[in-house]
């Protein structure tokens, strides 16, 4: 089946003998067992839920891995893996990351003796060249946030399997859609669950998957132990999105890629980044590894006055700090999704302070246009 067609036909309701086309919410924390000495296949929801196995199953086959496992938020999904390490390990990560994935990363992480070390992991042999034998992970975004730059995510995996060392890819700019980094050679697939899988800004969640059995039975320890599983009814939720998602990521992403177009030609904007256009620098490598240049859009106009006074005045655009959904949003990533990354770092980085994000959603393209070039001139 085509991915459209796996979208909405799948095991909405495992052994229920009425059948339902949607899957019901499983809404309760215990299972009533029948034995006093051993366990049903559910005994307590942070444990297993139906609705939350459903979804988990869902977004595994879509990602084309083995086994999937939703988390309360993105964030809890990133914990989960970096549970996998313990004291003296090391990350190995590309430099430009989530805000919120540094702030874990620096702040948190730290107080377990995992260290983290940056590099430019667009060049395959830098980052081939900075493992050390405490390197147990590699851990990158493609394309990145907030600067949409593209990483060869296959040769990345080819350097991590040399080393013998975990490959996480974060996919949440891209969605299985458009991308499936497990096919690529990731050795996980992670996604901030709250962006395009649920595409609608009403649920906080956060997935992992995982083609390896013995991998997979870590990260359900984890997520059992720690208890930081996503709960039934945001469950229905995100599954209830999901099947929408290739309708709304082509109309999003065909949107976007006519508001690059429309930026890169304005006078007035310095830089657009968007892979899908055939200008940016990793074009080509988003070409062979991806199917199309998703529906977040990066450009600077020259001050970071004009850059508040676009995000405050535009009407369709929503001031916002995520992206993903079907609503188009405007952020300033500089004072916003990464004012938690230390200034010194932001400066390092180079995340301009005029930089604009935006997320295209669903609306009519001539609308967005418009409203950009009213404050633009």
């Amino acid at each position: 089946m085509k991915f459209a067609t796996r979208l909405v036909h799948f095991d909405a309701s495992p052994d229920d003998p009425y059948q339902p086309m949607a899957t019901p919410i499983y809404q309760t924390a215990t299972f009533e067992q029948d034995a006093a000495d051993s366990f049903g296949r559910y005994d307590y929801s942070r444990s297993g839920n139906p609705t939350r196995r459903v979804l988990e199953d869902q977004v595994a086959a879509l990602e084309g891995g083995s086994r999937g496992f939703a988390f309360a938020s993105g964030m809890a999904a990133i914990t989960a893996v970096a549970r996998l390490l313990k004291t003296g390990d090391e990350i190995l990560a590309d430099w430009d990351l989530y805000g919120g994935t540094t702030r874990l990363f620096a702040k948190v992480l730290n107080r377990s003796g995992i260290t983290v070390r940056y590099v430019d992991a667009a060049d395959a042999n830098v980052l081939d060249a900075a493992i050390t034998p405490a390197t147990r992970l590699i851990f990158v975004e493609s394309p990145t946030n907030p600067l949409l730059r593209v990483l060869d995510l296959a040769a990345i995996a080819a350097v991590a399997k040399q080393h013998g060392i975990l490959f996480c890819v974060d996919n949440s700019t891209m969605s299985p859609y458009l991308q499936n980094p497990l096919a690529l050679g990731a050795t996980i697939a992670l996604h901030s669950a709250t962006k395009f899988l649920c595409g609608h800004s009403d649920v906080t969640g956060g997935m992992v998957v995982v083609n390896d059995d013995a991998l997979a039975q870590e990260i359900h320890f984890v997520q059992n132990a720690e208890g930081n599983a996503l709960a039934p009814f945001d469950s229905f939720l995100l599954l209830r999105g999901l099947k929408t998602l290739k309708l709304r990521m082509d109309a999003q992403q065909s949107n976007a890629e006519k508001i690059a177009q429309f930026l890169a030609k304005h006078p007035k904007v310095n830089a657009v980044h968007y892979p899908g256009l055939a200008s940016h620098p990793g074009y080509g490598v988003q070409t062979r590894q991806a199917r199309g240049g998703g529906a977040v859009v990066g450009f600077t106009v020259g001050s970071q006055a004009l850059a508040k006074q676009i995000a405050e005045q535009t009407k369709l655009f929503k001031i916002a700090v995520s992206f993903g959904s079907v609503t188009s949003t405007i952020s300033i990533p500089y004072a916003m999704s990464h004012a938690s990354v230390p200034v010194e770092d932001r400066a390092a980085r180079g995340i301009p302070q005029d930089l604009l994000r935006l997320s295209i959603g669903a609306e009519d393209v001539d609308d967005l246009i418009e409203d950009l070039s009213s404050q633009l001139g």
